[in-house]
């Protein structure tokens, strides 16, 4: 690789010194007005007069807190527009006694009435020794210009022009590094105190994750819905009439050798079962009485085709948001048919019931007890499908039951 050039490696110090003084000179302007107001106690006498300077200062606050919100969009307009960097608004306080009481409303006061007219007056201070490095640079030229009567001695002069220029060239060096340390600086100080809290940045990072978590759950629903809708109207009609058609072979043709009605028989009776294995596995994705008459109905489906006595018992005012639906119905789905396999059960009850926001699931059994999440039983699964909707779950199941699961969803998400 080649090595820079010598002038460029002499000019990288000044690259983008025009944008930060042109930052720094913006940010003066803006604060002006506070520089003005801080000077006003010495103005009017001096610290030694305490009544006017404590009066004055006490009008300062209020004139600078009265003006903060328009300051602080001043600023943020000044960092975009010259630095590129975006300083993100708090949130909203929504009314002005509201505004007062809130941590950001200080933040903002405390910038503009004391980090922003110090590093102001510390951009004033660069900006001067911007002007005077660049003048005793020049030197020679500003030599040059001026008449022979008003130039140095004869002598002399050449000495301390070159003494003059270099002073000159150190100080454009040393401005353009001081123009970049106070915009970093002046930067974190706003960054900190005009934008929010870390607090703040915290709770809006998990609104927007709720929310994107809520979309990604919304979207699985929607596809589990249709994945079980493509498999009822096209898979499972296909092996209807497939049935149909081999039932109607058997009929027809009474004729047929022994051999071959075995294969139609046999054909028949696998068509039966994968239509009720398909069944099965549609009523598993998202059942269809889920989603047009609620969970009631379809828990009570459950409860029938369960091979023991199950009591469902559903207390709902209004019905919860489809996904939380969803997770109800597995919940019980899945705790149903633990039940069934594990817990040697001669009953079991069902209880969903809503207290406000809350859906609360409850589903217990008789059975033998000693139920183990990491023993292969599902409930590893349930916990982090509930978790999925920012539901609790948890269960009972000591040596000799009876197991309890419960589970509290929101109602919407």
């Amino acid at each position: 690789m080649r090595n820079p050039r010598p002038l460029q490696q002499l000019l990288r110090p000044f690259v983008g010194s025009a944008r930060s003084a042109a930052f720094h000179a913006v940010g003066a302007l803006i604060q002006c007005g506070a520089l003005f107001a801080l000077a006003v106690p010495w103005l009017n006498g001096g610290p030694t007069r305490a009544l006017s300077c404590l009066l004055a200062l006490a009008g300062m606050v209020a004139v600078v807190g009265a003006a903060s919100p328009l300051l602080t969009v001043a600023q943020r307009k000044r960092f975009r527009a010259r630095l590129g960097v975006e300083i993100p608004a708090p949130a909203a306080a929504g009314g002005v006694k509201r505004w007062l009481r809130s941590e950001s409303a200080w933040r903002q006061v405390r910038y503009h009435l004391v980090f922003g007219p110090l590093i102001a007056a510390g951009a004033v201070c660069v900006l001067l020794l911007w002007a005077a490095s660049f003048v005793a640079a020049t030197v020679y030229v500003w030599v040059w210009a001026v008449p022979p009567e008003y130039r140095l001695a004869e002598l002399g002069y050449v000495v301390q022009a070159a003494y003059l220029t270099a002073a000159g060239l150190a100080g454009l060096y040393g401005s353009a590094w001081l123009s970049g340390a106070l915009a970093r600086l002046d930067t974190r100080a706003a960054l900190k105190r005009l934008g929010p809290s870390r607090a703040e940045q915290l709770e809006r990072r998990v609104e927007e994750v709720t929310e994107a978590r809520a979309g990604v759950v919304d979207a699985a629903d929607a596809e589990r819905r249709r994945i079980e809708r493509d498999l009822h109207d096209g898979a499972q009609q296909r092996l209807v009439s497939l049935a149909v058609n081999l039932g109607l072979a058997k009929v027809t043709m009474p004729d047929l050798p022994d051999d071959a009605r075995k294969v139609i028989d046999d054909a028949h009776r696998e068509a039966k079962e994968a239509i009720a294995e398909l069944q099965d596995l549609v009523r598993g994705l998202h059942p269809a009485v889920l989603e047009d008459r609620g969970l009631d109905a379809a828990l009570s489906g459950l409860a029938e085709r369960a091979p023991l006595p199950v009591r469902v018992k559903v207390d709902l005012a209004s019905r919860p948001a489809p996904a939380v639906e969803a997770v109800a119905y597995f919940v019980v789905s899945e705790a149903l048919a633990n039940v069934v396999k594990h817990a040697q059960a001669s009953r079991a009850d069902v209880t969903v019931e809503r207290f406000g926001g809350i859906l609360l699931v409850v589903v217990s059994d008789d059975g033998v007890g000693g139920a183990d999440p990491s023993g292969g039983t599902g409930l590893a699964g349930l916990a982090k499908r509930v978790a999925s909707v920012d539901g609790t779950f948890s269960f009972s199941s000591p040596v000799g039951g009876p197991t309890v699961v419960t589970v509290e969803l929101p109602c919407a998400l």
